[in-house]
């Protein structure tokens, strides 16, 4: 398909490679028009987040919906009313194979982070201490230790830290076993 422009008349012509007479058609007049688009989004607060005005630059947290055009901001309570959606905690917890001593591992995890608090025996069955204000290592028996944190990105990384921790004092305890059987 193309146009030629013959004495002032403009043709469009269709060539569909078939046996018919070729098609000629008067282009037809198009008149140009612009669109221009706004790059700012306006966000309506509901529910509890409508109830004060914020500040100017006051920042405003909540989950953003968005509803065919329009977007709503709404404080996570009020998830459920307008969703069929709910909230939850997640507790994970994990027990681990260890055998060496209690005290050696929260003396490496005091090396590592900030805050490791003993929890009082009142708490949990037996020693147990708190890491990072998030995870919970509590002493099961003379072979196991079990981790407890309630899933969320921060605890998963600590918990993640202090399994690898766990890990590696396990291959060193093993490492410096096995010299003492070779000598």
């Amino acid at each position: 398909m193309f146009m030629a422009d013959i004495a002032g008349v403009r043709v469009l012509y269709t060539g569909d490679y078939s046996r018919e007479e070729d098609c000629h058609l008067c282009a037809a007049e198009i008149l140009q028009f612009s669109l221009y688009f706004n790059s700012e989004k306006m966000a309506k607060t509901i529910r509890r987040l409508a109830e004060k005005t914020p500040e100017v630059s006051e920042i405003v947290s909540g989950f953003l919906v968005k509803k065919a055009f329009t977007y709503q901001i709404m404080a996570l309570d009020d998830l459920h009313v307008f969703s069929q959606l709910s909230i939850e905690n997640i507790s994970q917890r994990i027990t681990i194979s260890y055998s060496g001593a209690f005290g050696i591992l929260k003396h490496r995890l005091k090396q590592i982070f900030e805050s490791v608090e003993s929890l009082p025996d009142e708490e949990s069955e037996g020693p147990a201490f708190r890491v990072h204000e998030r995870l919970t290592v509590k002493y099961e028996s003379e072979k196991h230790i079990s981790l407890h944190w309630r899933s969320d990105p921060i605890s998963v990384m600590v918990s993640d830290s202090v399994i690898i921790s766990i890990l590696l004092i396990l291959i060193l305890i093993t490492s410096y076993c096995l010299q003492l059987v070779v000598k």
